[in-house]
């Protein structure tokens, strides 16, 4: 008997497939939402039936509370799964799901807003014996106080918001003549982007490695890891390429922040799947710097060096069963990488590019995987994130994983719209990526040897993608025979993006 009636995935793009697929091999009937920009995407013709939920501004679809459960209601679903991003942790759509009889897959509300504060986060890791960096989550927030603390503390720092994440608000200071100037501009983004002020100050770590632990939690008291990810290749603080094992932790030292990744779960009396996120110094010490509250977009790696599946573990702990495997079962071998394939513009300080997907063409062979929202013809719009997919590859340890990696990379083609593809064949291609030398300044350390040409006119690439066509269309043997159609692309042959 499935696990549940029927799941609603309140989510759009690649994760929404991803849940979708496990759903379909656990025989559970999936519901998707679609604003009225995703009415023709992929997730929505995976999934059984699907629900329209509103216009194409996420605030009026994908962050409607009452429109994500006016469709559960619509479907008859017993489940919402959340996804990643939009609501999937936030505790009053949790909240409000539970309080219309049904099963949020993801930590109850209140362990999303124990740990959606970095302040009472901070507290609550110091009281487990977890380390933190020292700095200040106190809550007198006056500018007087907050200079004071940030003395205290000690320049250089980083100010933080209290709430959200993803970057925003974030700003190292080095000196305190600056400091006044620094925190009222994080306070005007943090107010204008999670609607709080609050900040938390800490000490700034140079050069520092990002490194997360994943975990998985049933209600019935067994709390487990599923070992860590390097997350380190970031830009303004967003990851862009994951992997693991990390290459930087010895044997103790992963146990040791595996241990630390489990003692910060049972302190915030965590359920389900859940990543705590930790800055790795220089010297090889390691403090606390967050928990997310749902499914990581580099879940996959894990799962490509475990052999389990995430979604179906959060599916089955959501509904009510214990986890059927002990940690000394869990087992990673070889090692994964992912690169997040981005709609942005290198040339134009990555900014969001959006348009219509002309040609797409995604890698297949051993040990390549590919997580994916999109088909030729998917409109990109301005209105999300602007992922499209990721690559993940497995070897049997990081150079063959690497290797493969390029060559996937090479093989991936997206036209019609600007992507980072090119930045990512020139990370996994740099000697310091090789060797294993990273930091979360990674990409700016390296901009210089990272910069992508520049696009080719966007009718030349239309051209292209008619020629695909049309030699799709007229079998093999007229491919043979046709010119080649990447000729007039110049130095973006291969997946270049636009």
């Amino acid at each position: 008997m499935p696990l549940f009636r029927k799941v609603l995935v309140a989510n759009r793009g690649e994760i929404a497939v991803r849940v979708i697929r496990t759903c379909r091999v656990l025989g559970i009937p999936t519901a998707a939402v679609y604003s009225e920009a995703d009415r023709t995407a992929r997730h929505v013709r995976e999934a059984d039936e699907a629900i329209p939920i509103g216009p194409a501004e996420a605030r009026l679809s994908y962050l409607s509370i009452d429109a994500l459960l006016a469709a559960v209601r619509e479907t008859g679903a017993d489940a919402v799964h959340p996804g990643y991003g939009f609501l999937s942790q936030n505790g009053d759509f949790a909240d409000a799901v539970k309080a219309a009889g049904l099963v949020f897959v993801g930590p109850p509300g209140d362990v999303h807003r124990r740990m959606g504060d970095k302040k009472a986060a901070r507290r609550l890791m110091v009281a487990a014996g977890v380390p933190v960096l020292p700095g200040y989550d106190g809550d007198d927030q006056a500018d007087s106080t907050l200079l004071g603390q940030a003395r205290r503390t000690g320049f250089p720092l980083m100010l933080k918001p209290s709430r959200g994440g993803g970057g925003k608000g974030m700003r190292v200071v080095r000196e305190a003549e600056g400091f006044l100037e620094a925190l009222a501009a994080s306070r005007r983004e943090a107010t204008a982007a999670f609607g709080d002020d609050a900040m938390v100050l800490e000490r700034l770590v140079e050069r520092p490695r990002h490194v997360e632990v994943q975990v998985i939690a049933d209600g019935q008291g067994r709390t487990l890891h599923l070992g860590e990810r390097e997350c380190s290749v970031q830009r303004r603080h967003q990851k862009v390429v994951e992997e693991t094992p990390s290459p930087a932790l010895s044997p103790a030292q992963r146990e040791a922040l595996c241990t630390a990744g489990i003692a910060a779960a049972r302190a915030a009396g965590y359920v389900n799947a859940g990543t705590v996120e930790f800055l790795l110094s220089p010297d090889g010490t390691f403090s606390f710097l967050e928990m997310n509250t749902r499914l990581q977009v580099e879940h996959p790696v894990t799962e490509a060096v475990t052999g389990l599946d995430l979604v179906r573990l959060q599916l089955e702990v959501a509904a009510g069963r214990p986890l059927s495997l002990a940690q000394e079962d869990v087992a990673a071998r070889g090692h994964a990488l992912e690169c997040r394939l981005y709609a942005e513009d290198p040339q134009r300080d990555d900014l969001p590019a959006p348009g219509r997907v002309l040609h797409l063409a995604e890698p297949e062979g051993p040990g390549i995987r590919v997580d994916s929202g999109l088909d030729a013809g998917s409109e990109v719009t301005v209105h999300y994130d602007p992922l499209l997919s990721k690559v993940v590859t497995w070897g049997r340890d990081r150079p063959e994983a690497i290797e493969r990696m390029r060559d996937a990379l090479g093989r991936t083609v997206v036209l019609g719209v600007v992507t980072n593809i090119a930045r990512l064949r020139a990370i996994v291609g740099h000697p310091a990526f090789a060797a294993g030398d990273l930091h979360t300044g990674f990409i700016e350390e390296h901009l210089s040897e990272l910069v992508a040409s520049p696009c080719p006119p966007l009718e030349a690439i239309a051209a292209v993608a008619a020629a695909l066509g049309i030699a799709r269309n007229r079998g093999s043997r007229a491919r043979r025979a046709a010119p080649d159609p990447w000729a007039s692309l110049g130095p973006w042959r291969l997946g270049e993006g636009r």
